[in-house]
């Protein structure tokens, strides 16, 4: 019972923080929203695993907007990088992450203890998403959306590019499959490459996932995301 009590606090701890993510990404107030996040016993747990499952999202109106992030909140960011580096078996998809929020982190110019200034470590390699079905791909890049930023130059960016038509294919089969996370996800992505084709009908299917799913503040995140991507600036 307290596993599951856990479970839920901590879902809807994302759902709180995604919604002050959408919120500043429309021009609300995200210093404001949500109040300040606790970073001592287990609710600082439960914030920190909240923002570990955002990953970089979670400051993504300062990457994309220059919004400057709440103090508190920017505290907790920092301490769920530096208490939990990925294990050495762990995904690919977790390192990535990791390494994605390290170098939100240096865009604030505030690297991790021992770090250099600008040093937000060694890329990982993407060797497994190079060999990915377009299914498994378009998968992938969704859980990675946070990797989804103009200008951004990567391992992961570059395959994402390589492979427009694959990503389209898996943002078509994600809208019939009613995933609204992995549609917006993958739109996002598409917002960016070029070679997507006409035929997708890419801003008009974003506007379907925003009907059918867009109140889950997670796939509202990602559209929110896909929506600024051309003017997007980073840091």
């Amino acid at each position: 019972m307290e596993q599951s009590s856990t479970s839920a606090l901590l879902q809807g701890t994302v759902l709180d923080l995604a919604s002050d993510v959408v919120s500043a990404l429309r021009g609300g107030d995200h210093a404001r929203a949500g109040g300040a996040p606790t970073t001592d016993g287990a609710g600082g747990n439960i914030a920190r695993a909240a923002v570990r499952v955002l990953g970089a999202d979670a400051l993504l109106p300062t990457t994309l907007l220059r919004v400057p992030p709440d103090p508190g909140r920017l505290a907790v960011f920092r301490e769920a990088v530096t208490a939990h580096p990925p294990r050495a078996d762990a995904a690919p998809t977790v390192v990535w992450s990791h390494w994605a929020m390290t170098r939100a982190l240096r865009r604030l110019d505030d690297p991790l203890p021992g770090a250099p200034a600008g040093d937000e470590g060694t890329e990982p390699g993407a060797g497994w998403l190079e060999d990915a079905g377009w299914q498994s791909l378009t998968h992938q890049l969704a859980v990675l959306a946070p990797l989804a930023l103009p200008g951004e130059e990567c391992a992961v960016s570059r395959v994402a590019r390589s492979r427009p038509v694959d990503v389209a294919r898996g943002f078509v089969r994600a809208v019939r499959r009613r995933d609204w996370q992995q549609a917006a996800g993958a739109g996002r992505w598409l917002t960016l490459l070029d070679g997507v084709p006409d035929t997708l009908g890419l801003e008009t299917g974003l506007d379907f996932v925003r009907l059918m799913g867009g109140s889950d503040p997670r796939v509202a995140l990602q559209l929110e995301a896909a929506r600024l991507m051309p003017a997007g600036v980073l840091l």
